[in-house]
């Protein structure tokens, strides 16, 4: 079967018979979906994820010491899609913010769960591999119609949004891609752009300014503030102060 037809999860639920229950359902009704593995805890689901790079995580919400979004929130960047698995209805609008591929009640509706399933396998097959033209100074994205090509020039900021990147260009225009900050942060000219935060990439000469009142941001050329960790300031100061220099 074609890969990017098939998926690979992990089930996490600290109830044994929920991640059976689960896992049971899927080899039933969803072939397409390979269990990996499955974990009780969300610090075995760390370890799970890390060993088993999954395409999704069938997360339940409701555990005692972590819970679901305690899970979540270990992560600065996701590679992997997230459907939560819970018995409460009313972390729909949490979950939402959390950015998560999609909701699933308990007990388990086969005809919604293939409806995720569809959903996943069609955001898998969006997630083509991000490249970029340094030649040419363009960045090259994917899109639902096949692909867009960027000038880097025009591209002010980027910003994180669970495995999404926000990316922000001159005109007010912005595009969203199905790939994390650290794949652009890989991939973009070090002299020209910086991660000045766990969420955030700036074009060093779309800055319009930056201060230290209220905490440390900068002031970008859509009128944006961007945060700037306390770790990252001094990096970013040497850094735009070697750029100014050569403009």
């Amino acid at each position: 079967m074609n890969q990017n037809k098939t998926l690979t999860a992990i089930i996490v639920d600290d109830e044994l018979h929920g991640r059976e229950n689960l896992k049971k359902i899927i080899e039933l009704y969803c072939p397409e979906v390979e269990v990996l593995d499955c974990a009780e805890s969300v610090p075995s689901a760390m370890k799970i994820v890390e060993e088993c790079n999954p395409d999704v995580v069938f997360l339940d919400i409701s555990m005692p010491v972590l819970d679901g979004f305690d899970f979540l929130n270990e992560f600065e960047e996701r590679n992997f899609m997230v459907v939560f698995v819970t018995a409460y209805e009313e972390f729909g609008i949490k979950a939402v913010k959390a950015n998560v591929a999609d909701y699933l009640l308990k007990p388990i509706n086969i005809k919604e769960l293939k409806l995720t399933i569809k959903k996943l396998l069609h955001n898998k097959q969006k997630n083509v591999k991000v490249d970029t033209v340094h030649e040419a100074n363009k960045l090259v994205l994917p899109a639902s119609h096949g692909y867009d090509v960027l000038e880097i020039k025009d591209v002010i900021r980027l910003e994180a949004q669970g495995c999404y990147t926000k990316i922000f260009l001159n005109g007010g225009k912005y595009k969203t891609v199905s790939r994390t900050l650290k794949d652009f942060e890989d991939i973009l000219p070090k002299d020209l752009f910086f991660r000045t935060h766990k969420s955030h990439i700036v074009n060093l000469k779309c800055i319009k300014g930056y201060s230290r009142f209220d905490g440390y941001y900068v002031l970008m050329m859509d009128n944006s503030k961007v945060e700037i960790s306390r770790r990252k300031v001094s990096e970013f100061l040497l850094r735009s102060k070697e750029l100014m220099k050569t403009v």
